[in-house]
């Protein structure tokens, strides 16, 4: 049986309910799945080598104590083919490295510079801290593959998104954004030509009571072993 190695990259905290879940959706992976996963938290203050890993996992809980640490854990899995996932504050983090680093834009977040001059990541209108609410997915995207329907009800627990304004730069720029809320916000992100890239604004560790994993994260274990299956290990 092939072992992953996972960098879970995130201020971990037991105030933060996705992070306490995380034990819980290891093990379920494991038996339910038959996916095993070597998993190690890593701080986003010390994300600065992340290649070595199979797959990458962004967590939520953010304001990151790095924002350099959290946009270099996109930048990295991207760069590298490396299978990742970024749930929440990952999510905003992707969009984040993705406008700065393949875009050129000068942008910010505005959690973590609100005297910037321009904000790629603005406060929502309507928190979603605390809310479920409906995502429509693209037919034939990845995201949809996975659930395996083109709507899904998911949990939220932020207060943070994407700039409107910015969204047409993005899309020209080559990221796909596959799920929407019912007013067309996104809420779902894919890199198409990676092994498995995709970022959610919900937080699927929240699915369920934490014994059966969101199909995203079984997809995103399935990746990860399959990457590490293939990689020689030197």
């Amino acid at each position: 049986m092939t072992t992953a190695t996972v960098a879970l990259v995130g201020d971990r905290s037991p105030s933060v309910q996705a992070h306490t879940r995380i034990p819980g959706l290891l093990a379920a992976l494991h038996e339910r799945d038959g996916l095993t996963l070597d998993a190690y938290w890593i701080p986003t203050t010390d994300a600065d080598d992340l290649t070595g890993f199979d797959a990458i996992w962004m967590l939520p809980g953010s304001p990151y104590r790095s924002e350099a640490g959290a946009v270099n854990a996109a930048r990295t899995a991207r760069e590298h083919g490396i299978p990742f996932l970024g749930t929440c504050g990952g999510f905003q983090h992707t969009m984040l490295e993705y406008a700065r680093n393949v875009l050129g834009l000068a942008v910010a977040h505005a959690e973590n510079d609100p005297d910037a001059e321009d904000f790629l990541l603005v406060p929502l209108e309507c928190s979603l801290a605390g809310h479920e609410d409906e995502v429509r997915l693209t037919p034939g995207s990845l995201a949809e593959r996975i659930v395996g329907a083109e709507r899904t009800t998911e949990r939220y627990s932020c207060n943070f998104g994407l700039n409107a304004a910015y969204l047409p730069r993005l899309e020209a720029g080559g990221l796909r954004f596959t799920g929407r809320d019912g007013a067309g916000a996104v809420r779902i992100l894919e890199l198409p030509d990676h092994p498995f890239f995709l970022a959610t604004l919900f937080q699927p560790e929240l699915a369920g009571d934490g014994t059966r994993p969101h199909p995203i994260i079984a997809a995103f274990a399935a990746a990860a072993v399959a990457h590490a299956a293939r990689v020689p290990v030197s």
